[in-house]
């Protein structure tokens, strides 16, 4: 089985779409996913991951599944940085998530008392099961770190979400804590991730990362990748800090 787990293209937040360039991107993301065989689309409820679904489906002739727990990971949890409101749970400074060594920690990092307080600990848990819930009606069924299946298959779904909840559902799968990899990994907006089924042993299935953030489609048609969700390579530097 294979999982293609693609972000947005460029948002505007503010009208809850794309920006000009990001319903570029989706265009290109249509040719090139068009070429993929996908047996199944599903896509988060926000206007920005549906706006970039849109070419897509037309190409790929083919509908999609709305499902409300794809939404982006923005579980309410309010705090000031440098005056300014920040309530998603995973975009910290670095001297801050880094100074808690149970973030590191599979087993650990959700027991976080802010984590538990204001609800993280148990959205990140509902979207684990509803993801297993999804991966069960292709005949894969969780069983402990592994899943199992009485009968595999070549079928491929594509994702069209966010990266704060592509961070949660590949923190599943592969068994670490998502809080480095929120930090430390981007998915640029348009880009698409490849997981597939290992089964070594028959019946007894882990997932492997083929490509992560893959942006081929944007080097095709020349486009360059936006800036969106990342942050200033120094200080000087006219983005985001």
């Amino acid at each position: 089985m294979r999982i293609l787990i693609v972000r947005h293209g460029e948002p505007d937040y503010a009208h809850h779409t794309l920006t000009e360039k990001g319903h570029q991107e989706a265009r290109a993301l249509a040719g090139y996913l068009a070429e993929k065989q996908i047996t199944a689309f599903y896509v988060s409820p926000y206007g920005r991951a549906l706006a970039t679904a849109a070419p897509v489906l037309q190409s790929c002739r083919k509908d999609a599944e709305v499902l409300f727990w794809l939404h982006e990971f923005d579980q309410p949890m309010p705090r000031s940085y440098r005056g300014r409101q920040m309530d998603i749970p995973w975009d910290w400074l670095p001297q801050d998530w880094t100074r808690h060594p149970e973030f590191f920690d599979r087993n650990a990092w959700y027991d976080y008392p802010e984590y538990v307080r204001t609800g993280v600990k148990e959205r990140y848990f509902l979207v684990c099961r509803k993801l297993d819930d999804l991966l069960a009606g292709y005949g894969y069924v969780r069983k402990g770190l592994l899943y199992h299946t009485e009968q595999g298959n070549h079928d491929t779904i594509c994702l069209i979400c966010h990266f704060g909840i592509e961070i949660v559902m590949l923190s599943h799968l592969l068994n670490f804590s998502p809080v480095p990899f929120w930090h430390q990994l981007e998915a640029q907006p348009s880009s698409v991730t490849e997981v597939v089924t290992e089964e070594r042993v028959k019946g007894t299935v882990s997932f492997r990362v083929l490509e992560f953030g893959g942006i081929e489609h944007l080097h095709e048609q020349g486009l360059a990748p936006s800036f969106s969700g990342r942050f200033a390579e120094c200080y000087e530097d006219p983005q985001r800090h």
